[in-house]
């Protein structure tokens, strides 16, 4: 297959090498390989995950009863998910144990627990497990929050791939994976204690440090393509997440004050709650118009309540004319949050501040994303991972 970058050819790579030193790591990165639509090469690049990484176990669908005990040892196997899309989409029922795995089995020593009736004694199964899932679309913050995310996109004319044929591939691909697994295993105590430079922080280090330490062990080139590979990837998901609606709220409150904002009779700057509402409904990008469940819309009622998560009150503030004394928000009770909580003005993922100067046209709520068309490639040398299309 024609993957999106040579950054995504070498994360996946990693993240491959990885599964075959799982006891050395703390954390359990996810590999999430996504397409907008079918035949876009995710189910070829699971199988040829397959082929390399360590004990794969693939399923589509089965027991998660069956998936604990199947991962409930201290050297587990590499779970793989394909069609996860019917685990995690709308119409899925019944998987809620599942997705509990996959978000709890990121981190080391994070068991479930479940009663055993037959020896009245409380049961500790290990969730431990490196996985990677393939499926149509995003999948849930939780599960990309912890993943290495790979976007395929179906090849163009004029993009060129050779047949994939198990029989003739898989035992070839296997030999990899037997040296991958000699080669890493005689240096776990290596991995266990590195504890390398990452270019990301919190959560998103947390995935890719395994990946990195690898690298780091194999030396050459392939420690600055690691964190090349870590930096793209981290950027392409933090561009293209849409944001939570407290987090977009924020932000849309944000555009308010620098559209709408006033001062105060002290010269404070701050709007009324009625103008920062009627801003916030009248942007037609914007959910708060139809939100709620009744879809009537956000009411000064429940736009105190979001606020107040962040400590965010409204008060009795004196304007000059038109508004005289009416409820509303400073502007400095904000700053916080914002720092806090929200990106710089101009890299909003949903959108730039409107002028009042001018018409304001809508915000856009897609998120800024690296076009894939540019990003350099890493080095010229590489080849392309050979092999069809799903």
């Amino acid at each position: 297959m024609i993957l999106p970058s040579a950054e995504a050819v070498d994360a996946v790579v990693l993240w491959v090498a990885a599964t075959h030193a799982q006891p050395a790591w703390a954390h359990a990165p996810r590999l999430v390989i996504r397409a907008p639509e079918k035949r876009c090469g995710k189910s070829r690049l699971l199988d040829v995950v397959e082929a390399t990484c360590f004990a794969p176990l693939i399923t589509v669908n089965a027991s998660p009863a069956a998936v604990y005990r199947a991962i409930g040892t201290d050297d587990p196997p590499t779970l793989l998910v394909d069609e996860a899309d019917t685990i995690f989409g709308a119409a899925a029922e019944g998987n809620e144990d599942l997705r509990g795995l996959l978000n709890a089995g990121h981190q080391r020593n994070r068991p479930a627990l479940r009663w055993d009736n037959s020896t009245h004694s409380l049961e500790k199964i290990p969730t431990f497990s490196m996985a990677a899932l393939a499926g149509i679309g995003a999948m849930p913050d939780t599960i990309e929050d912890r993943a290495v995310v790979i976007r395929m996109r179906r090849r163009a004319p004029g993009e060129k791939v050779a047949p994939y044929r198990h029989r003739r591939d898989s035992p070839a691909l296997r030999t990899v994976a037997r040296q991958l697994t000699t080669w890493l295993r005689a240096n776990l105590r290596e991995l266990e204690a590195a504890e390398p430079a990452m270019p990301v922080e919190d959560r998103a280090a947390d995935t890719w440090e395994p990946l990195v330490a690898v690298a780091d062990l194999a030396g050459g080139d392939w420690p600055e393509r690691a964190r090349r590979a870590c930096g793209t990837l981290t950027a392409e998901r933090d561009g293209a997440t849409v944001p939570s609606d407290r987090i977009r709220l924020l932000v849309d409150c944000r555009t308010a004050f620098q559209t709408a904002g006033v001062i105060d009779n002290q010269g404070r700057p701050a709007i009324p709650s009625s103008v920062l509402l009627d801003k916030l409904c009248t942007d037609p990008e914007a959910p708060w118009a139809e939100y709620g469940k009744s879809g009537t819309g956000l009411t000064a009622m429940k736009l105190g309540q979001l606020l107040a998560e962040y400590e965010i009150t409204s008060a009795n503030i004196r304007f000059g004319a038109p508004y005289g004394q009416v409820k509303g928000y400073h502007e400095a009770d904000f700053t916080d949050a914002w720092n806090r909580y929200c990106s710089a003005p101009d890299t909003d993922p949903v959108g730039e501040p409107s002028q009042p100067s001018q018409p304001s046209p809508p915000s856009s709520t897609s998120g800024r994303v690296i076009p894939l068309g540019r990003l350099k490639p890493s080095h010229t040398d590489q080849p392309h991972i050979t092999a069809g299309t799903a």
